[in-house]
């Protein structure tokens, strides 16, 4: 079996760009905007839909956010950030995200508890020594229905530690880049929030629940992303079909993202159609139908130990 990925076995044509923009992109973006503030306005008059519709922009919002780290709809970092720097989900300032997530980008650490930031595994370790009612918790987490019920409460909190850890071990430069971040995601909160109560009359706790469902539907993505595998190949799933898909930005189809993650959004399901085959080969049939097959499989059963099977401690 095939395991590496090279210019003689996948073979994607890179859609054609006209200039630096993708103007698929820049349109989703603008588009997710505007949802955004419809449903802030629409509280007044019908609030249950209203928090609903946000969260839906909350989730997609977020998925561009993924798209910028990784140089859409532009070719300039900069530019990149400022089409999405604005935290609609309140609690990730936008250059920790990217720098956390591009240190993910290593399929060698991949799942690795101590590499990889994006990792639901805890070293053996540091499980064991945890309180008991506290490893029950994290066992219940790797249940997509409570990974969608208490999932984002658990990630914050895990989040901020390692954030607030950081800010006392990182080295000067690092911590004057992540003091950097957050006043900015400060700036970009204050933004946020005024418009959430002057021009939306919503109140705080409202957007604060519409944020965590936002955090909610993205769990379901995030959920069965990767798993523990020797062959690193093998880490990242491929979920083939789902009406949540352009919610996700085609993320569902994460192994091809992590192969080619500079390929666009909407180039991914044609990338994967047309060597389907070889994709499924590629992660040795680490592959899902569908969301709704995951649900079935793992909704009330743990898919993965919450311990590493395998990780060195450190």
């Amino acid at each position: 079996m095939r395991h590496g990925v090279d210019k003689n076995y996948i073979r994607v044509r890179l859609p054609a760009r006209r200039g630096s923009l993708e103007w698929r992109t820049l349109a989703l973006i603008v588009g997710c905007y505007a949802v955004w503030f419809a449903a802030g306005m629409l509280y007044a008059v019908a609030a249950p839909v209203s928090v609903g519709l946000l969260a839906l922009a909350i989730a997609l919002h977020s998925s561009l956010q993924h798209e910028a780290v990784h140089r859409h709809p532009t070719s300039h970092a900069g530019w990149n950030e400022a089409l999405v720097f604005l935290p609609l989900g309140l609690l990730v300032p936008f250059r920790r995200y990217c720098d956390l997530h591009l240190r993910h980008h290593a399929d060698d650490r991949l799942t690795d508890p101590y590499d990889d930031p994006e990792s639901y595994y805890l070293s053996r370790r540091d499980y064991q020594s945890l309180p008991s009612a506290l490893r029950v918790v994290l066992g219940w987490n790797n249940r997509l229905l409570a990974r969608v019920a208490i999932g984002p409460a658990i990630g914050a909190i895990r989040f901020l530690r390692g954030e607030i850890r950081a800010m006392f071990t990182a080295g000067d430069r690092d911590a004057r880049a992540n003091r950097l971040a957050w006043g900015l995601h400060a700036i970009g909160l204050l933004a946020v929030m005024t418009i959430v109560r002057l021009v939306f009359a919503m109140p705080v706790w409202a957007y604060l629940v519409a944020a965590y469902l936002g955090l909610s539907l993205l769990a379901i993505r995030s959920f069965c992303e990767h798993r523990w595998a020797a062959h690193p190949d093998h880490r990242t799933v491929i979920v083939e079909r789902s009406w949540l898909s352009l919610l996700f930005l085609n993320n569902n189809l994460h192994l091809v993202h992590h192969k080619l993650p500079g390929l666009p959004w909407y180039a991914l399901p044609t990338a994967y159609r047309s060597q389907r085959a070889d994709w499924r080969a590629i992660n040795d049939g680490y592959v899902f139908a569908s969301y709704r097959a995951v649900m079935r499989d793992y909704g009330l059963r743990a898919k993965e130990p919450v311990a590493h099977p395998h990780v060195r401690e450190r």
